[in-house]
Parts: C-alpha cells; sequence; structure tokens
C-alpha cells in the first residue's frame, strides 16, 4: 500500500466529477488546506458544519470531501468568533483539508442525481437539462499480438472502448513495427543497437475525454513496451449527454399520493409536501437533487408527469399546477445519499490505486428543519 496526499484524493475525485462540468461560478474546488498534505483518513460529508468538523477533529480526520462547499461567498474577513471563523480555525489547527464537489457531482454520471434515482429504485433514461455532450476522441495504440487481450481488457476496465451495452469495442489491424534500441535502454523485445521489427495490432478505440487519463495510465501498465506508441484524435461525434437532474419510468403508474408516500419511505423524511391532485396518476418521473425550483418548464418538457426537488417555493408551486406538472418536496436534505455513495465509489478507487487510506461518512444530521 502507498501513501497518499490531498491531491492523490482529490484526482479520484475529479476524474469521476470533473470540474468542467460545474455551474460557472460554482465555488468548487479546495476550500481550506494544502494539497500536498499527507492523508491518512477521509471523511465524506454533505455540509461542513462546526459539530461536522468536530465529528472529524475526534476521528483524526485528515481530509473531508464535501458536497456543498463551505466557502460559498468570498470571506472580507475570519473573525474566529463567528461561525465561519472558528470552523476555519479548528480546521487548521487539527491539519485538516476540506474539498467541495458540488454542480460537478450532481451533473457527473453516477453521481447525486444518479445516487437518488438508485434509492428510488428507478433507471436513469436520461438528463432533466441538458448542459454538454462530452467530448470522443479516438485512441490508436500499437501492440505485439502476444499482449492484444491483455491491452484491450485493461481499455475496457479504464471505461474506453463502450459503445450503448457493449463493452471492449475495438477494431484491429495487423502490421510490422520497426525500432531500434538506443543505449540506456531495457527493451521488451530487441537488443541495443540493433534494429528490431515486430508483429503488432494498431487497436483503435472510442474514449470520452473524462476517460482520457486513466484509459492511456492503464493502457500504459498493461503494455509491454518501455515507450507505448499511440495515436489520439479528437472526433465530430458528440457523446454522452451530460446535464442536471435525471428522468425515468415507474414499472407501472401510481397516484401522485401513493407515489408520494414511496419517496418519503425511500428516503426516510419524517414528512414532504406535494404539488397536484393526490389521485392524478405518474408514471414518468423527473429528479433534481437540491433546488431544482427554475426547472420545472424543462422537466416538464422531458414529459415528467411529476417532478422531485428540495426548496419548492409558494410561486414555483402555482407555476407547477398552471403546467399540469406534479411536485414532490422531500427537502434539500436528501442529498445525503452522497455520503455514502461518494464513499464507496472513492474506497474502490483508492484500493485500485493501492493507496493506504480509511474512509468514513459522516454520522452528523444537517437537516436544521424540525418537523412536528
Amino acid at each position: 500500500m502507498h501513501e497518499a496526499k490531498v491531491k492523490d484524493v482529490i484526482k479520484i475525485v475529479e476524474e469521476m466529477a470533473p470540474k468542467h462540468l460545474a455551474f460557472e461560478g460554482d465555488p468548487i474546488g479546495l476550500q481550506v488546506g494544502d494539497f500536498n498534505g499527507k492523508v491518512k483518513r477521509v471523511m465524506v460529508a454533505l455540509d461542513v458544519l462546526e459539530n461536522v468538523v468536530d465529528e472529524a477533529i475526534v476521528k483524526e480526520i485528515d481530509l473531508i470531501i464535501a458536497h456543498h462547499p463551505f466557502i460559498f461567498k468570498p470571506l472580507k474577513s475570519i473573525d474566529i468568533n463567528s461561525e465561519k471563523g472558528r470552523i476555519i480555525k479548528k480546521l487548521i489547527k487539527h491539519d485538516i483539508t476540506v474539498y467541495a464537489a458540488h454542480t460537478n457531482l450532481d451533473i457527473t454520471s453516477g453521481g447525486v442525481n444518479d445516487m437518488l434515482m438508485n434509492q428510488l429504485g428507478i433507471e436513469s433514461e436520461g438528463v432533466v437539462v441538458s448542459t454538454e455532450k462530452e467530448r470522443l476522441y479516438k485512441l490508436v495504440i500499437f501492440v505485439p499480438t502476444t499482449h492484444e487481450t491483455e491491452l484491450r481488457d485493461a481499455l475496457a476496465e479504464a471505461g474506453a472502448g463502450h459503445i450503448g451495452n457493449y463493452s471492449h469495442c475495438t477494431f484491429n489491424s495487423e502490421g510490422f513495427g520497426t525500432f531500434k534500441p538506443q543505449e540506456g535502454t531495457d527493451p521488451f523485445i530487441g537488443s541495443t543497437n540493433q534494429l528490431e521489427k515486430v508483429n503488432e495490432l494498431r487497436m483503435e478505440t472510442i474514449v470520452p475525454e473524462s476517460l482520457l487519463g486513466q484509459s492511456i495510465q492503464l493502457a500504459n501498465e498493461a503494455h509491454p513496451y518501455e515507450e507505448m506508441a499511440y495515436d489520439l484524435y479528437p472526433l465530430q461525434l458528440q457523446g454522452e449527454d451530460k446535464g442536471l437532474g435525471r428522468i425515468g419510468r415507474l414499472e407501472s403508474p401510481k397516484t401522485l399520493e401513493e407515489f408520494a408516500q414511496d419517496v418519503k419511505h425511500s428516503f426516510n423524511v419524517p414528512q414532504l409536501r406535494f404539488v397536484g391532485d393526490p389521485s392524478k396518476k405518474v408514471k414518468k418521473v423527473a429528479v433534481i437533487g437540491g433546488d431544482g425550483n427554475k426547472f420545472i418548464n424543462q422537466a416538464k418538457l422531458k414529459g415528467a408527469d411529476v417532478l422531485i426537488t428540495g426548496d419548492v417555493y409558494y410561486h414555483t408551486a402555482h407555476d407547477a399546477l398552471g403546467i399540469g406538472l406534479a411536485m414532490i418536496d422531500p427537502g434539500h436534505h436528501v442529498e445525503q445519499v452522497m455520503k455514502q455513495g461518494l464513499m464507496n465509489i472513492l474506497e474502490e478507487k483508492a484500493n485500485d490505486h493501492q493507496f493506504d487510506l480509511e474512509f468514513t461518512s459522516s454520522g452528523q444530521v444537517t437537516e436544521p428543519f424540525q418537523f412536528l
């Protein structure tokens, strides 16, 4: 196992939820701490409140990965008698780094909105609000025929060569490669200063931009040569539709009231609000984690019968009624599903990299509302 630094863990987070996916102006990234700091224990949290930091101190946490940015607006001063000031003082005193992954974690595949859909048991059919199409590249690697299978498996493991529900998609053409190892090399095939001719495959595959780094890294590890020869071509083809929210269908229609009860049970909330006729049949469901008030029209255009989101405003509820869209508001805090979900992802990826890390999720309840 290897010792990890903050930047190593952040690299894993950003491979899963690239920063470029975030909304403009969203204060994601390092908030307090040191990229080069050593890490042994990592805690995943929804919010960075004082009770969460106190928990991190007790657990001897080195790094907090949070969904909601702790510093959302620029601070004009750090008064250690204020809540923010006290928290910053504690973080610095106990060498705890804080990193935030917000709208990029909402938008990315497998992120918060997918976690919410999984919690509801609904399979996602697409996004509610499209923000971008991921760029695709053609990766071409030249490999000895003896290592064809190892390379193809490594690319598939990295996420390259996936088209629809098919994996390991490559095109291969045979030929021969030539090279002359120079002084100071340690060639897998051939001898120093002698021209070598080797039967090789030209293996081509498609890679999304977000997976380029890990695809080339894993291909290098599987490739027998000291220097792997490869080409990279940007494509005009568009990749996966990236965006906010998810939409899917219930296995069978339910009344709005029945489905609202299901949502309440799935998210284990004491109460929720809903908008619409309780007897209305709903089949197509849109989910937007956090505050999705501004996206009711997009949800309706996607064919949703009901939108599940938090912090629904009075006037937004009227507008939804006006366009025939039901709404269910289980609260903003249901995004806490990301604590366990992200922790599991980070733990798996850290093990793949053989980092000596321990992961935990915050046990503190940061829901500010109480219910009678």
